[in-house]
């Protein structure tokens, strides 16, 4: 099965360094101009699109592609940053919560496990679908771990995020 992976556009949170994790958080004019522009030049054709179930996602989805059906799946959601929801990013390093969690939070493995039930689902329901995910950071990455058979620490330091590397999309076989 062949997904492709879309993050939400930039937030309120984003524009002031700040880790949103679990946290509603609506996107700024930049982020609903990014989505509506992506949906515009994006290539590719869904069946369905599925969507964490925090605003910023849902909003980025509905406005790149409106007219495709949507289905919202909280095991998409951001890392729950426990404590950290809401401050300021540089608190979030990864590595050093793959399998500790963040502090009344979860850890990254907490999220892969998440994201492996979610690919179970998608392969025992829409095997023959073409799929589109619009969700978070640590779903994708965890999304690589799985599909590359990588260790979080590569994964980590591989992101894009890190390169400033973004695209209009990841393709992933599942």
């Amino acid at each position: 099965m062949e997904i492709m992976y879309f993050v939400h556009g930039t937030t309120f949170d984003n524009a002031e360094s700040k880790c949103s994790g679990w946290k509603q958080v609506e996107l700024n004019e930049l982020g609903k101009e990014q989505a509506i522009k992506l949906g515009k030049n994006t290539e590719y054709e869904f069946d369905v699109i599925f969507t964490s179930d925090l605003v910023r996602a849902i909003d980025s989805s509905n406005l790149a592609w409106p007219e495709v059906d949507k289905i919202v799946d909280e095991r998409l959601r951001e890392c729950n940053y426990g404590e950290y929801d809401g401050k300021e990013k540089d608190l979030i390093v990864y590595e050093e919560h793959i399998n500790n969690p963040f502090p009344n939070g979860e850890s990254l493995k907490d999220v892969e496990k998440r994201i492996s039930s979610f690919i179970n689902y998608l392969k025992e329901n829409f095997n023959d679908k073409r799929i589109g995910i619009v969700a978070h950071r640590a779903p994708q990455l965890a999304i690589e771990v799985i599909t590359k058979k990588i260790l979080w620490k590569e994964a980590i330091e591989n992101d894009w995020r890190k390169a400033k590397a973004w695209q209009p999309g990841w393709k992933y076989i599942i």
